[in-house]
């Protein structure tokens, strides 16, 4: 088969080698891009006459596929596939599969991280301190004895439930289907935002979940609650958010996927997208 590699997936030299040796040894013809180019022309030449594509989290849309009459399968090197048109790949019979579980420990880490962060005011304090100022005034919180909400039970639901009992943490758990998870006590959706004093969101963006959390949520949330977000920006409904930050119903809300419109307002901490990059 014609496997292309449109980009380098942040492979080590050493790495590619040994991965195209293998593909190669098996009789296929194998071409492996070393840049990240996403100009979407630049991207059809690439993969004109693939059998498979091998991308990222590059955005691939009708057009592409389109221009790829041979293409039968694309593997993305990605948990999530909603910058995929799958409904185009369905049309055309072409094969999605994705890198479930690669990013697992790192999404997990870094929520907990998060919930560290903001009960020890760990950004506000780095900041008072490079102005002069001490610990005079800032009183921070254990996680020790918090409930813990998890939106969405699939692998890194289930491993921040581990990682916050570890904590001493009461972990809630919401899932459209039930499992059996014996760590977890599993309530309906508005349960777990009425009681928990963090809710953590771990969910694919698809139109079933799109805008997720909104209005009629934050309203069951509790005035210093805080919400974090570490699956995908569309989850949240922003308009909602804001106002929610801007009237008190929710304390805070951190994200690995900010917006021009929640850099800097108040109790809001972000980072830039770095939540599998480990």
């Amino acid at each position: 088969m014609n496997i292309v590699f449109v980009e380098s997936l942040g492979m080590c030299e050493c790495t590619i080698n040994k991965s195209l040796a293998t593909l190669k040894n098996q009789g296929h013809t194998v071409t492996f891009y070393h840049d990240r180019n996403e100009n979407e022309e630049v991207l059809i030449e690439r993969a004109r006459n693939a059998e498979v594509v091998v991308v990222s989290n590059i955005p691939l849309r009708k057009h592409f596929f389109e221009n790829c009459p041979k293409l039968r399968m694309l593997s993305v090197a990605f948990t999530g596939v909603d910058h995929i048109d799958l409904e185009a790949c369905k049309k055309r019979g072409i094969t999605v599969c994705n890198a479930a579980g690669y990013s697992t420990e790192a999404v997990a880490e870094l929520t907990i991280g998060m919930m560290i962060a903001v009960y020890r005011k760990m950004v506000g304090g780095d900041a008072i301190l490079r102005i002069g100022g001490d610990r005079q005034g800032v009183l921070g919180s254990e996680l020790h004895g918090k409930t813990v909400g998890i939106v969405g039970l699939g692998a890194i639901g289930q491993r921040v439930a581990l990682l916050a009992n570890a904590f001493g943490c009461k972990v809630l758990g919401y899932n459209r289907s039930p499992k059996a998870l014996p760590h977890i006590t599993q309530v309906d959706k508005d349960t777990l935002l009425r009681q928990s004093d963090i809710i953590t969101v771990h969910l694919p963006l698809n139109p079933e979940t799109k805008a997720f959390i909104g209005t009629n949520e934050f309203a069951l949330m509790q005035p210093h609650a805080v919400l974090i977000n570490t699956a995908r920006g569309g989850l949240i409904d922003e308009n909602a958010l804001l106002d929610a930050l801007e009237t008190g119903k929710v304390s805070g809300y951190m994200t690995d996927f900010p917006t021009e419109a929640l850099l800097g307002k108040a109790g809001v901490i972000c980072t830039p997208h770095l939540g599998a990059s480990t």
